[in-house]
């Protein structure tokens, strides 16, 4: 409730100047069908725990079709404008929550079972799960800090053109580690498969592969968006009142060629920390990429430097770079002392009561 009657004033410290109004039309509505986008992420955390990715594949796909059908009728058709593509958005989600709960208590073809008359609370998993979910809910919070602090920094050095230029930018980023986003859902459920049967030597093995399945895409990611950073920019930037934005958001995309590769490091290794059960020391490195190098970098190459918002570009880059090397390297060393606690244990599981 407190997002919703704030919507604008939230808006308005994200740097969007003039178009609060319509950031907060379209908040307002997210902020109030929250509970959809909870209970949905959540479904598909159960799902992929169980190893079932291809049915939560479905349901996102079914999801992202029926918003893509339902924003311009929303939008145009009925005339609501901005806040339709925020209905849109919930009211697929509220379509696949239906179909979840299906999945969940009528069919019930999964491990998982959903019974009162089972459930019984335990202040253990309890914590288990709030030593995970609270720091990976900050983490996401410490990302909504930085794009505060970067487009301050933005509005400082330039103007809201620079804002918009980021965010659009930006926003071309997010679809490009999509992929590697992917990977790392899926390291967190193979990496706590692997950490609650004691095999510590796959996770050393899920992520030495996942780096660099990671760092492979990133690298065609990277080449892609070189090649079409001005085909891109066009596609935001094709009205009227945007089209001077064009060049901007180009360089933009061209400079975060260099952010892509660095993202698989930081961004994998922390799924290795959430996997076994280490939120403080995931969250801990997202801080140090995002608040402390990229933060940091951004600020000193923009302001003390006189780059200006190119010095914001590059200060994220650097902190990317400095943060995934941080924490690719903090996960090695916690790796190897895993390493050294499986030789110390090989010995007595090899021991076997004698026969006669």
């Amino acid at each position: 409730m407190p997002l919703v009657v704030f919507a604008e004033p939230i808006a308005i410290l994200f740097g969007v100047g003039e178009t609060a109004g319509l950031a907060a039309a379209y908040g307002q509505v997210l902020f109030a069908g929250s509970f959809f986008i909870l209970f949905v992420n959540i479904a598909y955390g159960i799902l992929r725990a169980e190893g079932d990715a291809k049915r939560t594949m479905y349901a996102m796909v079914a999801a992202t079709l029926l918003n893509m059908v339902l924003d311009p009728i929303l939008i145009y058709g009925l005339g609501l404008g901005i806040a339709g593509a925020a209905w849109g958005t919930i009211i697929s989600l509220a379509a696949v929550t239906i179909v979840l709960l299906y999945w969940f208590f009528i069919k019930k073809n999964m491990y998982v079972c959903f019974s009162r008359q089972v459930f019984t609370p335990c202040r253990s998993v309890v914590s288990d799960i709030l030593n995970v979910g609270i720091p990976a809910s900050v983490e996401y919070l410490l990302m909504s800090v930085l794009c505060i602090i970067l487009n301050l920094i933005l509005v400082i050095v330039a103007s809201t053109d620079a804002v918009a230029i980021f965010s659009v930018g930006f926003r071309v980023v997010s679809y490009g580690i999509v992929p590697i986003v992917a990977i790392g859902m899926s390291v967190v459920s193979v990496v706590g498969a692997a950490y609650g049967a004691r095999h510590y030597e796959k996770i050393r093995v899920a992520h030495t592969f996942s780096i660099l399945l990671g760092i492979a895409l990133a690298l065609c990611v990277s080449l892609l968006t070189w090649v079409f950073a001005y085909p891109i920019a066009s596609i935001f930037s094709y009205s009227q009142e945007s089209a001077h934005l064009y060049p901007g958001i180009a360089a933009f995309i061209g400079v975060m060629c260099l952010f892509y590769p660095f993202v698989p490091l930081g961004l994998l290794s922390s799924s290795v920390f959430q996997g076994v059960g280490k939120g403080p020391t995931s969250l801990f490195l997202t801080f140090m990429r995002s608040l402390v190098f990229a933060a940091v970098f951004a600020y000193m190459l923009a302001i003390p430097l006189g780059m200006g918002e190119q010095g914001v570009w590059w200060g994220l880059v650097a902190g990317e770079i400095l943060g995934g090397l941080l924490a690719f390297a903090w996960a090695r060393m916690y790796l190897s002392q895993l390493d050294r606690l499986t030789r110390e244990e090989t010995p007595l599981q090899k021991e076997e009561p004698e026969t006669t």
